[in-house]
């Protein structure tokens, strides 16, 4: 029976970013050169230090990227935005159409298991790897090969070996390389993305993170939403998955001359802060992160393939989806307001873990009539789960070392048995041939994350 990967939705925006570093890590804005090439620091309207640094343990400071002018950083913007609406359609894409994909290219099981689970473990693997590549070649170098190995992630995922090489391979050795590679880079971007744009437009934080927000939410909508039609007209679900490598490639080239410009500058590793693993309260966070990552990978990856075997239709399949995205990027702009506001966020945290557990188990097992509702509930309840998660780094760390090492704890744990969540549920239905164990699973997943979400909320420090 045919499985799908995570579409990931917005999930992951702003883990770097949603929490406050002390003033004394404060970085420069983006540098201008004028006629001698001295270098002048823009004016901040934003203080910089509310986000969290995932290059914060450097020394020397990493700096800003150079350019040379302000329409040049204007440019630079546009190219961090467009980064960022590649960051999803990959997985949403390969949803929408991957009953066509299993049954054309006969893939085993067990394949779209891995295929299923390994992309988001490796975003928990290669998060960490993010600050130490910076270090040695730069931010902006770094991503600049993100996004070249997300392009040929993408150019790889439909090839068919078997007719390229007259083997009989067929195209499940591209896939499973091509995810890996997606996934990979998808991790490196996740990390330095958002120390970017902090250091780079620290009088413009507010329409650059919502530009940069809404840019990866995008993503995954427009996977949901687009690639299914294309299947239709073109007949190839690999035509349908190729698609996806035009707009990669081409903000590779566009970020080109920004990243080769850049200076590079050997950086050493400092350590700071306190030591999140020996805290309770960092592991009740993460715990809970863990929780709503398994809801979240395993609600967007499932639910096109849920409706679709419900009786759906696979156009209406991805529109629901894609509509489910937009509601959830919606709960993920009010969360963090919302939760900040209260003296504790016990009740906010119990609520959107409800309502995120609900709308996954409606989908499954509540009238099909209302799958709208169901689909709605869902989406509002993940996006405002996953932000008030994120929020949770801002809210229990007093300083922004001890808030970057929270914010990698809670990512590469998070990925990494979160992906978990995904696996149960293909496991489940390959061995049962229904949906409804999964209902049932997730029933005790989001109790536990209300749970979690009790603990995590009371008001105290990871010390």
């Amino acid at each position: 029976m045919w499985k799908t990967p995570p579409a990931l939705a917005c999930e992951n925006v702003g883990m770097m970013d949603a929490t406050n570093a002390g003033p004394g890590n404060q970085r420069r804005g983006a540098v201008f050169e004028d006629g001698q090439g001295r270098a002048r620091t823009g004016s901040s309207l934003v203080d910089p230090s509310t986000l969290v640094d995932a290059e914060i343990d450097e020394l020397p400071p990493a700096g800003p990227t150079r350019v040379g002018s302000r329409r040049a950083l204007t440019y630079l913007g546009v190219c961090l935005v467009l980064i960022g609406l590649n960051l999803r359609s990959v997985f949403s894409s390969f949803s929408a159409v991957l009953p066509e994909v299993a049954s054309q290219a006969g893939l085993p099981g067990w394949s779209v298991v891995v295929l299923t689970t390994v992309p988001v473990t490796l975003l928990g693997v290669f998060a960490p790897l993010a600050p130490v590549l910076a270090r040695r070649f730069g931010a902006e170098r770094v991503l600049l090969g993100a996004m070249a190995l997300l392009t040929s992630g993408l150019l790889l995922r439909p090839v068919d070996f078997g007719a390229a090489m007259g083997g009989g391979a067929g195209h499940l050795p591209a896939l499973l390389a091509g995810t890996a590679a997606c996934g990979a880079a998808i991790a490196l971007c996740n990390v330095l993305l958002p120390g970017l744009v902090k250091r780079d437009f620290p009088h413009r934080l507010g329409l650059m993170g919502g530009l940069y927000t809404t840019a990866i939410c995008a993503s995954a909508a427009l996977g949901a939403g687009f690639t299914y039609p294309v299947y239709t007209a073109t007949g190839e679900w690999t035509a349908a998955l190729w698609m996806w490598a035009v707009p990669a490639g081409v903000v590779l080239l566009l970020f080109l001359p920004v990243a080769v410009r850049q200076g590079s500058i050997r950086h050493q590793a400092v350590r700071d802060g306190v030591n999140v693993w020996r805290s309770s309260v960092a592991w009740q966070v993460t715990i809970f992160m863990v929780l709503q990552a398994m809801m979240s990978f395993s609600g967007f990856a499932w639910l096109a393939p849920i409706l679709r075997e419900r009786g759906v239709d696979g156009a209406t399949a991805g529109l629901i989806v894609a509509v489910c995205i937009v509601l959830q990027m919606l709960g993920s702009l009010f969360a963090p307001a919302l939760a900040a506001r209260f003296r504790d966020q016990r009740a906010i945290n119990t609520v959107v873990a409800l309502m995120t557990g609900s709308g996954f188990v409606l989908s499954i097992l509540g009238p099909l009539d209302l799958v709208w509702v169901w689909a709605g509930l869902l989406g509002l309840g993940q996006g405002s789960l996953t932000a008030a998660a994120l929020t949770l780094i801002m809210l229990r760390t007093r300083d922004g070392h001890t808030a970057a090492h929270l914010s990698g704890m809670m990512q590469g744990v998070g990925y990494g048995v979160g992906s978990a969540g995904t696996l149960m549920v293909g496991q489940l239905h390959q061995a049962t041939g229904s949906f409804v164990p999964a209902g049932i699973l997730f029933t005790v997943v989001g109790l536990l994350a209300a749970v979690f979400g009790y603990r995590s909320g009371r008001a105290r420090y990871v010390d």
